[in-house]
């Protein structure tokens, strides 16, 4: 049995100023990173495009297939700026949010805001969360152009800090003006994912796809949940996920519209209802917030890492802390162990067998053909997958086994792509350079010499009559290593 350890879980980082060089992203790729997030709040898309030039050629320096995550910054509602860049509000004080002050020009009494339709959605007693809740305000009286409320949680205010309501409800449509022109300018960042931020239904997804493909790229979609009314409406949710290729838990504003209490649950049910229908997931904020200027986590961080994996998450997501914080590959580190540690613990490798389902397709049946039979035949040590277009490793990875899914390829988009997919080891594999007769004594050879196999093993294969053809895995062997 070979002795490599592979963490299942993924881990996605940010790039930011602390990690965007060439020097920075190798070490990080060494360190663990299988995914890193452009986050296009920040910079230029030629800034970006420089940033995923070099992570693809670290990737090639250190031998792995590493994906790429553009994220939109979508129509965060923010407060505009002050004169004096903050101000310091206490229990009981008047304050007004007016549209016509200036943009720069907010003070102790009031300060504009960023979108004005929101006004349409407040009623007197809605509680204001500002600053991701640590400033909470009521609502007193609404009129055409401003609200005016009573502070209720007081402390320093700074400029451009985000307005959510308690409950949600006052959303701007997903896709801004900025979001638009990224889009347009995709091309310029080929990513393998892209991730549609504050989704309130299927017809964001739907309107993101169809704007990519019109510029010819094939980017999956993430759909950030971020919306109290979108994890509050079980249809709606159903519907944003079927429509995209996965979900990010953004615990940030989802936190702050549902509160912390109930975040703790929703994480679990949107991990579980995202793996239910084939889709990804990815567990994201504050992770390990406190790495951005500690050398060490919290335990509870260690732990909170560690509850997402025992959920089933693919991938962990890192923000600040690789992106601004002192020590990216620390963090980096910190994650892969935590996440290894509870991957040890057998409920990790328990999987929910889906024996009331009837299977639509040869595909999926073979997928979870291939689980079963790995997790009852015990010589089994991996399950190697001939794929073009990395559907039939995705559909086994939303089932539980504790043995690496070998996705063999010669396709690279399709390779960085499953970069995301819990459990899958993304290897080139070109099926297409021998003989058809021979392709599966190569593939266990290939294996072999990578140390994923020692002679005794056994070796489950799952590939399609005809290879180099979309969605035709019909056929599934159990194969000894000799």
């Amino acid at each position: 049995m070979s002795k490599r350890v592979n963490r299942r879980t993924k881990i996605v980082a940010t790039v930011g100023p602390a990690s965007d060089s060439a020097e920075a992203i190798g070490r990080l790729v060494q360190a663990g990173v299988d995914v890193f997030r452009l986050n296009l709040s920040h910079g230029s898309i030629e800034q970006h495009a420089a940033v995923a030039n070099r992570i693809r050629k670290q990737g090639a320096v250190h031998g792995r297939y590493v994906g790429i995550l553009a994220d939109l910054q979508g129509p965060k509602i923010r407060i505009s700026s002050f004169a004096q860049g903050s101000v310091d509000l206490t229990v009981g004080d008047r304050f007004r949010l007016d549209s016509e002050i200036s943009a720069e020009g907010g003070d102790q009494r009031g300060v504009s805001f960023s979108y004005l339709p929101m006004l349409e959605h407040l009623g007197r007693g809605d509680i204001l969360l500002l600053d991701d809740g640590r400033i909470r305000l009521r609502v007193d009286d609404v009129d055409a152009t401003a609200a005016d409320c009573t502070v209720v949680i007081g402390g320093r205010l700074g400029s451009r800090k985000g307005i959510n309501r308690l409950g949600g409800g006052i959303a701007a449509p997903a896709l801004t003006e900025k979001d638009l022109a990224d889009i347009a300018a995709m091309d310029r960042l080929e990513p393998d994912y892209l991730a549609v931020s504050f989704v309130s239904s299927l017809y964001d997804i739907q309107h993101a796809k169809s704007l990519l493909r019109e510029q010819g790229q094939k980017a999956a979609i993430i759909a950030k949940i971020e919306r109290a009314e979108v994890v509050g409406d079980h249809d709606v949710l159903d519907g944003i996920l079927i429509e995209s290729d996965g979900v990010m838990v953004a615990r940030g504003d989802l936190g702050v519209e549902v509160g912390d209490a109930e975040l703790i649950g929703i994480q679990k049910e949107l991990i579980s209802r995202a793996r239910r229908n084939d889709r990804l997931v990815i567990t994201a904020t504050q992770m390990m917030e406190s790495m951005i200027s500690s050398s060490m986590p919290t335990r509870a961080e260690v732990f909170d890492v560690a509850n997402a994996v025992l959920d089933g998450t693919d991938a962990v997501m890192l923000s600040a802390e690789t992106a601004v914080g002192q020590y990216p590959v620390e963090v980096v580190t910190a994650m892969a162990d935590a996440a290894l540690g509870a991957e040890r613990h057998p409920v990790a490798r328990t999987s929910r067998y889906r024996l009331e389902r009837q299977f639509e397709t040869a595909q999926e049946t073979i997928a979870m053909s291939a689980i079963y039979a790995a997790n009852h035949y015990r010589k089994v040590r991996g399950i190697a997958c001939l794929t073009e277009s990395g559907t039939t490793p995705l559909l086994m990875s939303r089932l539980s086994s504790g043995l690496p899914i070998f996705g063999l390829s010669n396709n690279p988009r399709t390779l960085s792509r499953l970069s995301l997919c819990r459990g899958v080891i993304p290897l080139y594999f070109d099926a297409d350079s021998f003989d058809h007769d021979s392709i599966e004594a190569r593939a266990i050879e290939f294996l072999r010499d990578n140390e994923y196999l020692e002679k005794g093993d056994a070796l489950l294969l799952a590939r399609g009559e005809v290879l180099g053809k979309a969605g035709s895995t019909n056929i599934l062997k159990i194969l000894p290593v000799q």
